[in-house]
């Protein structure tokens, strides 16, 4: 599947809503407006708002409302205010394979930045004409997640002992709630029926962990996402690869393991050991078996939806997140 296909079939609902990112971000300040090109320049794959206009196809007639690119433009804004928070948080010098905002400037600038685009996305909510109040609600929901999700997992890095549960619920979290606030806002500017939205919700939900779990892989088997491998262990994050290679040692390497990963900022070397545990244990080929199951889950959910070329797109993500090099 190639992006470039996607965005012909959504043609000028994919201008609307990139013009309408642009404009929202238009300031007087000059250090904000070179600082929002910056990061626009390196927008990376904007797979939020494509999964919104894509919804809004497949669940209503095929016209899109003004709604409909107002909230794909504000779960980007959304999305993008959280990594320039999560660069501040995790210390991340790069992202998307150039320098962050936060590199380049420093620290404080990258949150103040994040809260501007934070304050844009929720203004373009609030411009909506229809069911103003069920979207804010929605987008306050994922906002209350995402925070929820991050200082649950600070909280295991600091234990290490997350389980698969904990981490699934952090992935949820974290990635999983912009991906159901993108789907269910489309849903919603489109009049679909409860039916429907919970429809687009289930997808959203199950494509969100497929799509974690892989850059979770890909922390350790390599590609191209923009940052070095292992970076996960370094920031004592315990992600589904390690937890496969977990459940086939015995309970005393299970602690050792477990106790480096705590350990890993004090002794770095700690990390490649991890590394290397993972790969002998089978630990991506774990992770890997569970992305194709959430990801099929994805695929079975739109069931329901009448097949059009946009429900065909949907699925074609789905296993272009099984795929994926970066």
């Amino acid at each position: 599947m190639e992006r470039k296909t996607i965005l012909e079939f959504l043609g000028d609902d994919w201008i609307r809503t990139g013009d309408l990112i642009r404009s929202s971000l238009d300031s007087d300040i000059e250090l904000l407006n070179w600082t929002n090109g910056y990061i626009l320049e390196h927008a990376g794959k904007q797979l939020r708002p494509m999964l919104s206009l894509l919804m809004a196809r497949a669940c209503g007639t095929g016209t899109l409302t003004g709604d409909t690119v107002r909230y794909a433009a504000a779960v980007e804004l959304l999305h993008n205010a959280t990594l320039l928070h999560d660069d501040v948080a995790d210390g991340s010098k790069t992202r998307r394979g150039v320098p962050t905002v936060a590199s380049i400037l420093d620290p404080t600038h990258s949150v103040l930045l994040g809260d501007y685009w934070l304050v844009k996305a929720v203004g373009l909510v609030l411009d909506a004409d229809d069911n103003v109040m069920e979207v804010v609600r929605l987008f306050a929901d994922t906002l209350t997640r995402l925070a929820e999700g991050e200082m649950f997992q600070l909280q295991k890095a600091s234990s290490g002992d997350t389980s698969e549960e904990d981490y699934l619920r952090i992935i949820g979290d974290k990635t999983g709630s912009l991906f159901e606030t993108a789907c269910l806002s489309a849903a919603i500017s489109v009049g679909a029926s409860a039916g429907i939205r919970q429809v687009a919700r289930e997808y959203a939900r199950n494509l969100g962990l497929a799509f974690q779990i892989k850059d979770d892989i890909l922390d350790y088997d390599g590609g191209d996402i923009g940052k070095p491998a292992g970076v996960d262990v370094r920031e004592r994050k315990i992600t589904l690869p390690l937890l496969g290679a977990l459940r086939r040692a015995d309970d005393a390497l299970q602690a050792e393991i477990r106790e480096k990963v705590r350990q890993v900022g004090e002794h770095p070397g700690f990390a490649e050991d991890v590394i290397e545990f993972v790969r002998d244990y089978g630990g991506t080929a774990y992770a890997q078996e569970r992305l194709l199951e959430f990801s099929q889950h994805a695929k079975d959910s739109l069931a329901p939806l009448p097949d059009t070329p946009a429900k065909d797109y949907l699925v074609a993500l789905a296993t272009f997140t099984e795929e994926r090099k970066r």
